[in-house]
């Protein structure tokens, strides 16, 4: 048996058992990824694979544990790697991260820089996606760590650890009647033309719960997955807006006003996740350091040895 069966078996299981798109991932030919699967099923005396015709059906029982022991295998195989990348070069490399828009546009920009500065050689690599798309990237090693507010927490193979806390706050035009109003309520929101969040994105889901809990169905006009296109539309007065505080922090514009909405839609938590098992180079450690002062090398150690009970707050 050889790393490339284990490889195939592998991405066969990640591609719902296509073994076209199986190869197509690995840059193979289709029945070579067959010829090569048959072959370890030989040398092991079972089938991993139920199968109809030549075509895969599902994973069999003693098939599910060959994918445990495989994803085992493969997941020291990266570690052997990224053990020689660090003590061959100990202050460079590339540190590819996978975050939201919002926190790629108005959170991480001072711990990048600050670690740029710190090591100099190291190439940072910023993927923006879906948290969902995070919580992938993470767990299929094309990202080292993660960042986001949704999804990171619901993933076993990923290590999550809070990293702060945000609300939701109100952008209005100015001059609009509820920047005057001294306790704004839901019930206010729910008659105005709203512009915030697409649901996959920002603690969108805390905002719909609270008008669901209230049995009231507010007015979206507009959804986007980047507050500046939010405070835009506001702006242009198609509505009033609903962002995270922290894209209104270094907003220069003294033409929309804030308003703190916290206490209608609770407290939202942002997460680090790194993949469960992962080996670390000393500058993805430093990067968490710097991204939170609740985050420590010793702290995420810990968490990823099991050895840290909650990781919430």
């Amino acid at each position: 048996m050889n790393l490339h069966q284990f490889r195939f078996v592998q991405e066969a299981a990640r591609r719902n058992l296509n073994l076209t798109e199986a190869a197509k991932a690995l840059h193979t030919s289709q029945p070579g990824v067959s010829k090569a699967i048959i072959e370890l099923e030989e040398e092991l005396g079972i089938d991993i694979f139920a199968r109809h015709g030549k075509r895969l059906k599902r994973i069999t029982e003693p098939g599910q544990e060959v994918l445990k022991s495989i994803e085992l295998i493969m997941r020291e195989v990266g570690n052997l790697k990224r053990i020689g990348e660090q003590y061959s070069a100990q202050d460079s490399g590339t540190l590819s991260i996978a975050t939201t828009h919002t926190q790629a546009r108005y959170v991480l920009p001072p711990a990048v820089a600050r670690l740029r500065d710190m090591y100099p050689k190291v190439t940072i690599s910023l993927h923006q996606a879906t948290p969902a798309e995070v919580a992938r990237m993470v767990i299929d090693e094309v990202a080292e760590i993660g960042m986001a507010t949704e999804s990171l927490a619901d993933y076993p193979d990923l290590v999550t650890l809070p990293c702060y806390e945000w609300q939701h706050v109100l952008v209005l035009p100015t001059g609009h009647p509820l920047a005057q109003k001294e306790r704004i309520t839901l019930e206010d929101i729910a008659h105005e033309a709203l512009i915030t969040y697409h649901p996959s994105f920002t603690g969108r889901g805390k905002i719909d719960h609270a008008f669901e809990m209230r049995r009231l169905y507010p007015h979206i006009v507009l959804e986007a997955i980047d507050a500046d296109v939010i405070k835009t539309y506001v702006r242009l007065g198609l509505g009033i807006g609903i962002v995270a505080e922290m894209a209104m922090r270094d907003d220069p514009a003294g033409d929309l006003v804030v308003r703190p909405v916290g206490h209608l839609f609770g407290t939202s938590v942002a997460r680090v996740a790194i993949k469960r098992g992962a080996y670390l180079r000393n500058f993805v450690y430093k990067f968490a350091e710097l991204l939170s002062d609740r985050l420590s090398r010793d702290l995420i150690m810990r968490a990823m040895n099991g050895s840290v009970d909650d990781f919430g707050l």
